[in-house]
């Protein structure tokens, strides 16, 4: 995504029109609309104002990732009622079926066992809630998938 479309989508995100941006920032309308159609480029002290203007770092605003920021905001807007409501494993099986086709092939007593122990021990061991025990072995599968995608490479 170039820097022009990154401008764009953190105004956008903010709600603001060219027109404010322009104001705030004491520059024509038109100035906006070149920086964001990559015409031409703001200055380092225009960048700064930018960023700050719409709350990122000089780096988030370069690097704007606009799936990432929706993403985020999302999951900011939704309440734990909502998030309790929703069938994750419906939801994600749409994009990976193996979600919902394991459970016809894989005997998931065992694993289950396992990882009862392991939650058990996160709780005892940490003084953990079961919310908690739950999310530190999420990460730690994380971590685990990430490090042998990395080997793999």
């Amino acid at each position: 995504m170039s820097l022009g479309t990154h401008l764009f989508y953190a105004r956008k995100n903010k709600g603001l029109s060219q027109e404010i941006v322009a104001e705030k920032l004491g520059v024509s309308r038109q100035t906006i609309s070149k920086w964001e159609t990559d015409e031409t480029l703001p200055d380092i002290q225009q960048s700064k104002r930018l960023a700050v203007m719409y709350n990122l770092t000089l780096d988030e605003l370069i690097d704007f990732d606009i799936d990432v920021k929706e993403i985020q905001n999302a999951i900011d807007r939704t309440s734990q009622e909502v998030t309790d409501k929703v069938d994750w494993t419906k939801a994600w099986g749409k994009k990976y079926p193996i979600l919902i086709q394991y459970q016809k092939e894989v005997e998931t007593a065992p694993y289950r066992a396992e990882l009862e122990k392991l939650l058990d021990d996160l709780q005892k061991r940490y003084g953990y809630d079961e919310l908690n025990a739950f999310l530190v072995l999420k990460d730690i599968l994380a971590s685990v998938w990430k490090s042998r995608k990395e080997i793999q490479k």
